[in-house]
C-alpha cells in the first residue's frame, strides 16, 4: 500500500513538472512575467515584508513618544497600510512604465525622493519607499507626456468605479453625471491622462506577453487624483484583468513555493 502511494505521489510530481515545462510561463514561485523578464513570489513578499517591519518599528516609536514607554499600540496602528498587491501592482508598473517612457522618449524628473516619501509613510530606507517614489516620477512624466485620450462611456465608468472604490468619489452616479463631473475644466485632463496611460500599459502586456500568477488579483495602475479644494488622493485603475492572462499555479495550499535562484530574477524565463 505504501509503495503504491509513493508511486503515485511520483506519478503527480512528474505530473506537474510536466505542466510547467510545458507551458513555459507558469512557475509558482513566479509572481510575473513581462517578455523575458520574471519578478518573484518571493521578492514580492521581501518588499512587502521589509515595508511592515520598518512602519511597525517607526510606528510604534512614534506612538511611545507621544504616550510614554509603557503604553501599547493597537496591531492596526502597527499594521503597514499597503499589500503584496501594491508591491507587484508598482514592480510590474514601473517595468512597464520604463518600457514606454524609452518608447515614446519622454523624460522623467526625479520631483518625488524616496527619502521624504519614505519619511512621510514611516517607511524610511525601505525598497517600497524607492520604488513608490520612481513609479509616481515615471506616472507624472507619462501623464504629462501622452497624448491624452478620448473617453468611452466605459473608460470614465471604470475610473469612476476605481474612486469610488477607494472611497475619493461617492457612489451613485449615473453615467450623464460621471461625463458631467469628469468633464469639468480642473478633472478632464487628468481623466483623460490615466486613461491614455491605462491604454499604452495595455498595448504593452499584449506585446510583451505579460501574465500574472493567480495568487494576486488583477493588475492596477497606482494613480494619483488632485481633488478640488481636497488635496491629493490615491486610487487604483485596473489594466490587465487576472483571468484574461494568468501564471498557473499548481502548488497545494500548504506548500511553501521555491524561489528563484537570485542570480536569474529579471533574466530571460
Amino acid at each position: 500500500m505504501r509503495a503504491r502511494r509513493v508511486i503515485v505521489a511520483a506519478s503527480v510530481a512528474a505530473l506537474a513538472a510536466l505542466s510547467l515545462a510545458a507551458c513555459g510561463r507558469s512557475a509558482p514561485s513566479v509572481a510575473a512575467y513581462i517578455g523575458d523578464t520574471t519578478y518573484s513570489v518571493d521578492r514580492v513578499d521581501t518588499i512587502f515584508e521589509e515595508a511592515q517591519a520598518t512602519y511597525e518599528k517607526n510606528a510604534r516609536a512614534a506612538f511611545e513618544q507621544q504616550n510614554g514607554p509603557s503604553a501599547s499600540p493597537s496591531p492596526d496602528e502597527l499594521r503597514f497600510k499597503g499589500t503584496r498587491q501594491d508591491m507587484l501592482n508598482l514592480l510590474v508598473g514601473l517595468d512597464l512604465a520604463k518600457r514606454v517612457v524609452a518608447e515614446k522618449n519622454i523624460t522623467v524628473k526625479d520631483q518625488l525622493k524616496a527619502e521624504e516619501l519614505g519619511q512621510s509613510l514611516r517607511v524610511p530606507g525601505s525598497e517600497y519607499a524607492k520604488l513608490a517614489a520612481d513609479w509616481y516620477n515615471h506616472f507624472s512624466a507619462l501623464q504629462a507626456g501622452l497624448p491624452p485620450a478620448e473617453l468611452t462611456d466605459d473608460e470614465r465608468s471604470a475610473i469612476y468605479d476605481a474612486l469610488v472604490k477607494s472611497g475619493v468619489a461617492s457612489a451613485g452616479w449615473s453615467v450623464d453625471e460621471q461625463r458631467e463631473r469628469f468633464g469639468a475644466p480642473e478633472i478632464a485632463p487628468q481623466v483623460n491622462a490615466v486613461v491614455a496611460l491605462s491604454k499604452a500599459f495595455k498595448e504593452e502586456v499584449k506585446r510583451e506577453d505579460v501574465t500574472v500568477n493567480p495568487r494576486y488579483s488583477s493588475l492596477e495602475i497606482p494613480a494619483l487624483f488632485q481633488v478640488p479644494n481636497q488635496g491629493t488622493a490615491l486610487y487604483d485603475l485596473p489594466y490587465l484583468d487576472r483571468p484574461s492572462s494568468t501564471v498557473t499555479d499548481v502548488s497545494t495550499p500548504d506548500a511553501s513555493p521555491s524561489s528563484p535562484n537570485p542570480d536569474t530574477e529579471g533574466t530571460a524565463s
